[in-house]
């Protein structure tokens, strides 16, 4: 992007607020290539999105972000209740790399009882929608579902089937039915009365009252056994084991003996754990936990409210009270909201004392645990390094192991299209993403250290802003000299010095900072192939660069030989195509659709691109 470009998008963002209505709304920031980058709502559109390009930020992570933005969009809404709503729609759709992600955004499984229909089914779901049917879950415990599934199976003889009854039914009765694990109501060995029955002690069974379905199981093994059915009465011993095995996941008491969450937050850096403890008629049922990414570094309470209207706001059966760890922007129109599409009153609150102050600090206690032990996971993970790494720190005397590696190589003939490519490498791995590539503004003719110098300064100048990792070894293609121009780059960015190393590609030898002498490193050594594997990817990625730019500058040339094609009409067709090679690929119409091309100029580009004939200015 260029000088002016920059200065252009910088005009128009002022523009458009200076235009921006006091009216609550959404907001979409986008980058350079148009990609929406960030969502946000707002109460008031101009003072929200005006707050983000006055003055510096505190937080770095967000000044990074606001260092990105070309552009935004805004979407107006008639309250702050459609406002979340639709921030909450288009996180989800587009996933904007700034926004507090659920790292583990998958569809998780649910309960479903089809109470909307003739002698309901219970059967597993990944997909919620409104048509009538119950709900149970989320549930993130593939144990716990598989549990309850069984329960259901033993002791609710629900059917199966998918015949649309009473319409509809097997020409006999089904393999369930005959192991006791169907009542048939096809076939009309049960009542609908006595069926719909059933399906509600299900209901109860599943929002977490058993203790009626365990003392009707009881009463019955009593009764079958006193009539000598001991087949019977097994039957039932077996069923209400498995109900017990269920309550006892429930032991324990909460107070008041209402349906409520416990939802409780721990973050570490970038990283957060939220831990639902889910309380039903009284008991603990259990607990769900997500992990979330926290990309700009946000104070917990932002995040647990973005976790909140990601959550509630979505596919969810949610309690009529749900306590916090911390209070919420956003708590007044989530309880607004749910409360209406609840017909009920829904209340977030934050206890200071008692009974439910003790259940949120249980579930801190174990979201801080569960992160615990997710980075205790990945800092393991990380120990699992390539021995060419743990050669290449001892080496060079490293304090700390080069995970992360960046080179730089210069590309250019006699000064001109200079440019300079860099190659990244994590764990001993390339990796692509970090690769990034400069072209140098330089114009003193062919000086390499002035180029490595104004590469590396602009590279460690998003570094030290916070928009790029700091790596452990910088890598240099050259000798002193690079290496030199290197440190100084980086020194006038005010970041403390990283470890650099120069490898000069006569005799793949090596340079320090501060000593004149360069030493080799045995051909067969791990640490020097990685070191040049690098600078080879660096030197790669910069040539392809280099004759991209070579091949735009001669095809501008070329076409500055058309009369009636000058710089601007010639470069208008590359910001258009792309490449050279669409350019002469493209139908005639196509071109003619170019800002100052008409068709006759359009064919005569086509034409001398095409057939290589020569244009005769002249003519």
């Amino acid at each position: 992007m260029t000088a002016d470009s920059k200065k252009n998008g910088k005009t128009a963002i002022e523009q458009k607020l200076s235009t921006l209505p006091s009216r609550p709304g959404v907001y979409l920031m986008r980058d350079e290539a148009g990609g929406i980058i960030y969502v946000g709502k707002a109460k008031s559109l101009a003072n929200r999105v005006r707050s983000y390009f006055r003055g510096v930020p505190a937080n770095p992570k967000v000044a990074a972000m606001v260092g990105r933005i070309a552009s935004f969009d805004y979407i107006v809404t008639e309250s702050e209740i459609e406002a979340l709503l639709l921030e909450s729609n288009l996180i989800k759709e587009y996933r904007p790399r700034y926004n507090i992600d659920l790292k583990d955004d998958k569809r998780y499984p649910y309960l479903k009882v089809t109470t909307a229909e003739p002698f309901p089914r219970a059967f597993v779901t990944r997909r919620y929608s409104n048509d009538g049917s119950r709900y149970f879950g989320p549930y993130t415990d593939a144990r716990a579902l598989r549990t309850t599934l069984e329960v259901l199976r033993k002791v609710f003889p629900l059917r199966t089937c998918r015949h649309n009854l009473p319409k509809q039914r097997g020409a006999r009765e089904c393999l369930n039915y005959h192991l006791g694990h169907c009542s048939a109501p096809c076939h009309g060995h049960i009542s609908e009365r006595d069926y719909d029955a059933l399906v509600a002690e299900v209901l109860q069974f599943l929002e977490g009252r058993t203790e009626p379905v365990a003392h009707r199981l009881r009463e019955q093994m009593e009764q079958a056994s006193e009539k000598m059915d001991f087949e019977l009465a097994a039957r039932y011993r077996d069923q209400l084991r498995a109900v017990n095995k269920v309550s006892q996941r429930q032991r324990m008491d909460a107070p008041g003996g209402g349906d409520e969450d416990v939802v409780a937050l721990a973050v570490d850096g970038r990283d957060a754990c939220v831990v639902v403890l889910k309380v039903r008629g009284g008991k603990l049922l259990g607990s769900e936990h997500r992990m979330l990414r926290n990309n700009l570094m946000e104070p917990p309470e932002d995040v647990l409210n973005a976790f909140l209207g990601h959550t509630y706001l979505g596919e969810r059966e949610y309690p009529p009270t749900v306590f916090l760890s911390h209070r919420v922007e956003d708590a007044a129109l989530y309880e607004s909201w749910l409360g209406e599409k609840a017909g009920r009153k829904v209340r977030f609150h934050v206890p200071a004392r008692g009974d439910k102050l003790r259940l949120v600090r249980m579930a801190e206690r174990n979201s801080h645990l569960l992160l615990e032990e997710v980075v205790m996971r990945r800092e393991q993970a990380r120990q699992r390094v390539p021995e060419a790494l743990l050669e290449l720190q001892k080496t060079l005397g490293l304090k700390r192991l080069p995970r992360l590696i960046v080179c730089f190589d210069i590309s250019t003939i006699q000064g001109s299209h200079a440019v300079a490519g860099m190659s990244c490498v994590r764990n001993g791995k390339p990796l692509k993403s970090g690769y990034r590539k400069f072209r140098i503004r330089y114009r003193g003719g062919q000086d390499d250290f002035a180029m490595m110098k104004e590469a590396v300064g602009r590279y460690f100048s998003r570094v030290a802003a916070g928009g790029q990792e700091c790596p452990q070894l910088v890598v240099i293609d050259g000798g002193k000299g690079q290496l030199g121009a290197a440190v100084e780059a980086i020194g006038q960015t005010g970041l403390e010095l990283p470890p650099l190393v120069a490898l000069a590609k006569r005799d793949e030898e090596l340079y320090l900072p501060g000593n004149p002498e360069p030493f080799g490193l045995s051909k067969r050594s791990e640490a020097l192939r990685m070191l040049i594997r690098a600078r080879d990817e660096a030197h790669r990625f910069a040539v392809e660069y280099h004759r991209k730019l070579r091949k735009k500058s001669t095809l501008e040339s070329r076409l500055n030989s058309i009369a009636g094609v000058g710089p601007a009409r010639a470069r208008a067709l590359l910001e258009e195509f792309g490449s050279p090679a669409e350019v002469a690929r493209a139908p005639v119409e196509r071109l003619a659709e170019v800002k100052g091309f008409s068709v006759a100029l359009a064919r005569k580009v086509s034409e001398f691109l095409n057939n290589g004939e020569d244009d005769d200015r002249s003519a």
